[in-house]
């Protein structure tokens, strides 16, 4: 048994593709085929039914996933308190942000999180949101900082982990100053969100339904807010970007509404982590947060 196996495991069980799984994992798709045939020589059973479309947990799958997540979440917690006692982890707070978050909002949280007791030592890590949640569910950080929306619920099991909101942000739909896409909402080229945002799969669903109002086919996709913006500002079309990001940009005039306020999308940002033990200076910094 590895523990790369049970993260692999978790990985497909998610993304349902051995490509997109593969990618996420950042290794190739016939390296990662075997890995996941290797658990499932170890475990004596098939985990996945395995179809031309993608691949989908059987019972069995089904069975031993929260099992499979909370293993591999106890193995880096095990390591962590073993470094922290050792004295190499300088009592460090490991984080996963999603990239819009980590460049605006997480410093300055931080700073007003600290409260007058200075943090020894954090760690961010900054990703998609689908790699955000993979490593907040294998154990790899303790808190995952992302925006939210209350009608599009998390991907993380509501038993497994708990958040608490942190502050507030908005989506808004922006297009340079420059650009002239007409007066119909119908001739917006739109800049999209891939899959793996977070962001992405609030506005999907905002935008659910009203492809005879807005031309919704994306001219462009990523899943950086960074890089929608740079598109938007080189009036490549129109994006739904965070305010906490384009504020300097609206500011400037160089980014200007493409839409009117009953398209902004109004965002949470949540801190979340899993609802077993964590460190001793993580769980001192989560009370101190709920203080």
């Amino acid at each position: 048994m590895e523990l790369v196996w049970l993260e692999d495991f978790s990985a497909l069980a998610e993304y349902g593709s051995f490509v997109r799984a593969a990618e996420a994992r950042h290794i190739t798709q016939p390296a990662f085929s075997r890995r996941v045939r290797s658990l499932e020589n170890w475990m004596g059973v098939e985990l996945f039914v395995r179809t031309p479309q993608g691949a989908t947990l059987t019972a069995a799958g089904k069975q031993i996933l929260p099992s499979a997540q909370e293993t591999a979440r106890r193995l880096y917690r095990m390591r962590s308190e073993a470094q922290e006692v050792a004295g190499t982890a300088a009592r460090t707070l490991q984080f996963s942000a999603t990239h819009s978050l980590s460049f605006t909002f997480f410093p300055k949280w931080l700073r007003r999180a600290e409260s007058g007791a200075p943090i020894e030592a954090v760690r961010l890590h900054s990703d998609s949101m689908a790699i955000c949640e993979q490593m907040l569910i294998h154990g790899q950080v303790q808190f995952l900082l992302s925006h939210r929306h209350p009608d599009v619920p998390p991907l993380l099991a509501a038993d497994q982990f708990i958040s608490k909101k942190v502050g507030e942000d908005v989506l808004v739909p922006l297009a340079s100053a420059s650009a002239h896409f007409g007066t119909s909402p119908a001739t917006l080229p739109y800049l999209a969100y891939t899959q793996e945002s977070g962001l992405g799969r609030i506005v999907a669903h905002r935008l659910h339904g009203k492809e005879d109002f807005l031309h919704l086919k994306p001219l462009f996709s990523s899943h950086l807010a960074a890089v929608l913006m740079s598109m938007a500002l080189e009036s490549k079309g129109v994006a739904w970007l965070p305010s906490s990001l384009t504020e300097q940009e609206i500011a400037d005039g160089r980014l200007v509404r493409a839409l009117d306020e009953s398209w902004d999308i109004p965002l949470d940002i949540h801190l979340t982590r899993p609802t077993a033990p964590i460190s001793p200076a993580a769980e001192e910094f989560w009370a101190k947060l709920g203080a």
